[in-house]
């Protein structure tokens, strides 16, 4: 698998995931979740790994912003952990076709966007509703990854992405 319309997807948020609610010293706070307090002196950008991006590249995915960061992901985020520019998941009218109850907003447009192809969803915000959903209208394997907010993707986390992606790409 070496193009990348055959890698599976990657859509990665960022608050939660890549910018942990609680401070390395231990104590929790609450991330900036709207793009209008985005900005270069964000202090909460200091919560970055400037390695991450290494590691995520390393998984051998097409990753895609999945995030209300928008494209400010990719001015403000990317350059801090080494990850290219990205695409971006645009995010559909929120009036637009309604939303199940209990389904998140992104589900459905991440879902619309892999068509077949196998992807897996980092976020801090997954339900099981969002599970149900996907396994019943997605045709291909998928991986919905619900990270701890208050500590962000952590070695864990990368195994099991990395032994997710082994059984899909080999089997």
């Amino acid at each position: 698998m070496t193009r990348s319309s055959e890698r599976p997807l990657l859509f990665l948020d960022v608050d939660g995931p890549l910018i942990p609610f609680r401070s390395s010293a231990g104590h929790s706070e609450v991330a900036a979740t709207s793009s209008t307090i985005v900005e270069e002196g964000n202090p909460l950008l200091a919560r970055l790994d400037p390695g991450i991006g290494e590691r995520l590249i390393a998984l051998g995915c097409q990753v895609v912003w999945a995030t209300t960061w928008m494209e400010e992901a990719n001015e403000v985020v990317a350059p801090r952990i080494g990850l290219p520019k990205l695409p971006v998941l645009v995010w559909p009218d929120a009036d637009v076709g309604g939303t199940p109850r209990g389904l998140h907003w992104k589900t459905r447009p991440m879902v619309e966007w892999a068509a077949c192809r196998p992807f897996i969803w980092i976020d801090d915000e997954i339900s099981a509703m969002d599970r149900l959903w996907v396994d019943a209208g997605h045709p291909g394997p998928s991986l919905l990854h619900q990270v701890d907010p208050a500590k962000g993707l952590e070695d864990s986390d990368f195994h099991a992405l990395a032994g997710w992606l082994d059984a899909v790409t080999s089997g």
